[in-house]
C-alpha cells in the first residue's frame, strides 16, 4: 500500500501561523520534501523537530519527483513544503501532485497561509470573482501579451512580483491596463511592518519613481469594467484575418497572435486557426494566379486576370 504525499502550508511571515496539524504531520512523515532545505531546516529547528529533508525545486524535479514517488510506492509518508505559504500554487509542488495523481499515490492538503489570498482580502478591492496570474515573464514581449490577455477581465487580478522587476511591470500595467485602474501593493504580510499601499496606476508609477521597492510584493488590481470592456473592442470592424496580422504588426509570433484573437472573440483557437489559414491560402492561389497572367500577357494576346478585357503586348 502506498503512503501519503502531505502538502503542508507553512508561514509566510509569522511563526505563529503555523497550524498544529501541520507540526503533528512534521512529526509523523518519514521524510519532508522542501524548496530549500536550510530555511525549512530553520522552521523545524524553532519547533524542535527533527526529520531528514530532500530539496525539492524547479531545477531538479524531474529527478526528484520520481524520487519521491518511488519513495510513496513503498509506503512512506512524505511531507511537501515551499518557502512560505502554500505549495503547488505557484510552485513546483503542482508538478509533484499531478505525478502523484497519475500513479494513484493519495495526496491530501493542510490549509494555512497564501500570500495572494491575504492580499485580496486586505485590498479593499471586489473579493468575489478574482484570478491568480502568479509571476509575469521576465521577458518583455511575454509579459506584455499576457497582460494584454487578461486586459478586458473584469474580475480582480491577483500577481506576484519580486522589487527588482517591480517599476518596469508597474509601468507596463500602467501602458496595458491604463492609469486610472485601482491596485494595492502588499508586503511583509503578517510581519511586524506589513505594508499595504492603495493607488491607481499612475500613483503607483510614481511613487516608485521616488521610493525603491523592498521585499517581495503580491500586486492586486482592480478588473476592467463592463463599460470599458465593451468600449475597448478596438478588433470587432476588423476580419479574423486582419485582427491576428495587427497583432503580428505588434510584434507578436503568428501562433500567440492567433491564441489571443480566438481569446479575444471568444473562438475557438481551432476554429480562428483555420479561417486565417484559409484565407493566407486564398489570396497566395489568387496572387499566383496574377503572376501567371501577367506573364502570359507578355508572350501574346490574353485575356487579363479579371477576365474582362484583351491585352497587347505592346500595353503592357
Amino acid at each position: 500500500m502506498s503512503g501519503t504525499l502531505y502538502l503542508c502550508a507553512t508561514p509566510i511571515g509569522n511563526l505563529g501561523d503555523l497550524s498544529a496539524r501541520c507540526l503533528e504531520i512534521f512529526s509523523e512523515v518519514d521524510l519532508i520534501a522542501c524548496e530549500d532545505t536550510r530555511r525549512t531546516l530553520q522552521l523545524l529547528n524553532h519547533f524542535g523537530i527533527h526529520k531528514p529533508l530532500t530539496s525539492y525545486h524547479e531545477h531538479n524535479k524531474k529527478e526528484k519527483g520520481a524520487y519521491i514517488t518511488a519513495l510513496l510506492e513503498e509506503g512512506k509518508n512524505i511531507a511537501l513544503v515551499s518557502d512560505a505559504g502554500t505549495p503547488a500554487i505557484s510552485d513546483p509542488g503542482e508538478d509533484l501532485v499531478k505525478l502523484c495523481i497519475e500513479q494513484n499515490i493519495n495526496v491530501t492538503s493542510l490549509p494555512g497561509p497564501v500570500a495572494g489570498i491575504n492580499a485580496l482580502i486586505l485590498s479593499g478591492l471586489p473579493t468575489s470573482r478574482f484570478s491568480f496570474e502568479g509571476f509575469l515573464s521576465v521577458n518583455n514581449r511575454h509579459r506584455k501579451e499576457h497582460l494584454n490577455s487578461v486586459k478586458n477581465d473584469t474580475r480582480t487580478l491577483i500577481f506576484y512580483e519580486a522589487p527588482h522587476k517591480l517599476k518596469n511591470t508597474l509601468t507596463d500595467m500602467k501602458d496595458v491596463f491604463g492609469g486610472d485602474r485601482r491596485i494595492a501593493l502588499a508586503r511583509e504580510l503578517t510581519k511586524l511592518h506589513e505594508e499595504i499601499l492603495r493607488f491607481t496606476l499612475s500613483e503607483a508609477v510614481a511613487f516608485y519613481e521616488e521610493n525603491a521597492p523592498r521585499g517581495e510584493y503580491v500586486l492586486v488590481i482592480e478588473g476592467a469594467s463592463e463599460t470599458i470592456e465593451t468600449e475597448e473592442k478596438w478588433w470587432e470592424t476588423l476580419s479574423v484575418t486582419e485582427h491576428i496580422d495587427k497583432y503580428i504588426a505588434d510584434g507578436i509570433d503568428k501562433k500567440d497572435a492567433i491564441k489571443q484573437c480566438a481569446t479575444d472573440r471568444g473562438m475557438p483557437k481551432r476554429e480562428v486557426y483555420n479561417i486565417y489559414h484559409q484565407e493566407e491560402e486564398y489570396y497566395e492561389e489568387e496572387a499566383t494566379h496574377n503572376r501567371c497572367a501577367f506573364r502570359r500577357c507578355r508572350c501574346g494576346s490574353v485575356q487579363d486576370y479579371k477576365g474582362t478585357r484583351s491585352l497587347q503586348p505592346s500595353k503592357i
